[in-house]
């Protein structure tokens, strides 16, 4: 079953204005984030590992395992059956998985480890620190 929020308007991210803004018509987040249902899952983050990019523990990722991996890509993978969200690098160097924290290093592929592509995330879905 699909539900549509209703979106009542815009806002002002600086001074707020009296004006009354134009009514959008009803939201629909699967229309708005999922565009090849059949190859589109979510997965919720553990860890903290891409901070950097915006994608904090417990948020929920939008996965298109129908795209593939070009550099620079924030993908899901496995490596050495181990899952993982980093940013796909591939370059005369090889392939590598960076994350977004300082705290973690650069995972770099070597011959003869396993590297299975799990799809491209394609947005995530924040909550703000304790809001239910």
């Amino acid at each position: 079953m699909r539900t549509k929020a209703k979106v009542s308007g815009s806002v002002v991210a600086g001074f707020p204005s009296p004006a009354e803004q134009y009514l959008e018509p009803p939201l629909d987040l699967n229309e708005l984030l999922v565009k090849r249902p059949a190859a589109t899952y979510f997965v919720r983050v553990q860890g903290d590992s891409m901070i950097g990019a915006g994608i904090s523990d417990g948020d929920l990722l939008v996965v298109d395992r129908s795209l593939r991996p070009a550099d620079g890509d924030v993908i899901i993978a496995s490596v050495d059956g181990d899952f993982t969200v980093k940013t796909y690098r591939h370059d005369k160097d090889g392939v590598r998985l960076e994350p977004a924290n300082p705290a973690y290093q650069v995972i770099r592929l070597r011959p003869g480890q396993e590297l299975d592509y799990f799809g491209k995330v394609t947005a995530c879905i924040h909550r703000f620190a304790g809001k239910r």
